[in-house]
């Protein structure tokens, strides 16, 4: 059994704080040169959830780190190994710089066919940086493959795919055949760390580069469907004003008077 972890690397979302800055003429983010980066959260996640089903199922399952991005992006993937994965494909091509959701769907889908009998593809329900979540369901539509989201629990069983998702108001389980594609929420568990037996083998196992042209993407195939209007870090204000008075019915009163005034309620 093969299984393919799409993950992608990002900005350290928990040391972001003050300094991050927008550039809102280019509409770029921008960061110290040396803020860390870091593989995104669910992606973790994704990759955790890859390494129990190898767990339960033995050598027989074998895990692929793919994600695309700079030479950067190299450190995650061998983050990844670390973890546990077996082998990784990096799609790397200056072709890439700027690609929206829609391009990395595609070019994701096309490695993933490269790579050939693949069963399982697990990405993260969203990435930690845009938080577009569109990614893992655009590589679905894009293969013809049955998909699964926020799954908190995925279980493989004779060819076929038990996954318990994450509802707004409890859970469920879902059934699909194989191949197929789920996306991993955070209600998963925490994810593993690397241990030093397989930090050392990571020196030793295999990573791939794809450009476009090895993916056969063309200028068409490469052109973002995206258009960013705006990029900007909202202004946040807030007032406070204290509501007097010799009780708590005169006090509710003057509270009431001024959330109408204010059209924050309608009296009928």
């Amino acid at each position: 059994m093969r299984i393919v972890v799409c993950i992608k690397q990002i900005p350290n979302p928990d040391a972001l704080g003050a300094v991050l800055r927008i550039d809102e003429t280019a509409r770029v983010a921008v960061l110290p040169p040396a803020h860390p980066l870091v593989i995104s959260p669910f992606d973790e996640q994704a990759l955790e959830a890859a390494l129990r089903i190898r767990d339960r199922l033995g050598a027989a399952v074998k895990t692929t780190a793919v994600t695309l991005g700079p030479e950067s992006a190299r450190t995650a993937l061998k983050q990844a190994l670390a973890l546990g994965a077996d082998d990784a494909v990096h799609l790397i091509d200056t072709a890439f710089d700027g690609a929206d959701g829609y391009v990395v769907a595609h070019a994701l889908a096309r490695a993933i066919r490269k790579l050939g009998d693949v069963d399982l593809i697990l990405a993260g329900r969203q990435a930690a940086d845009w938080d577009a979540g569109v990614v893992g369901l655009g590589i679905a539509e894009i293969l013809g493959l049955p998909s699964v989201s926020f799954a908190r629990a995925i279980e493989v069983t004779d060819a076929a795919l038990l996954v318990e998702r994450v509802l707004q108001d409890g859970f469920e389980q879902v059934a699909s055949p194989l191949p197929a594609v789920v996306t991993v929420s955070n209600e998963l568990g925490e994810a593993r760390k690397p241990n030093l037996r397989e930090t050392m083998r990571a020196a030793r196992k295999p990573v791939t580069a794809w450009s476009a042209a090895d993916l056969g993407m063309d200028a068409q195939a490469l052109r973002p469907r995206r258009t960013l209007e705006r990029l900007f870090i909202p202004q946040k204000s807030g007032r406070c004003e204290m509501i007097a008075g010799a009780s708590g019915a005169e006090r509710g009163a003057r509270l009431a008077r001024c959330l109408i005034e204010s059209r924050s309620v309608q009296v009928e």
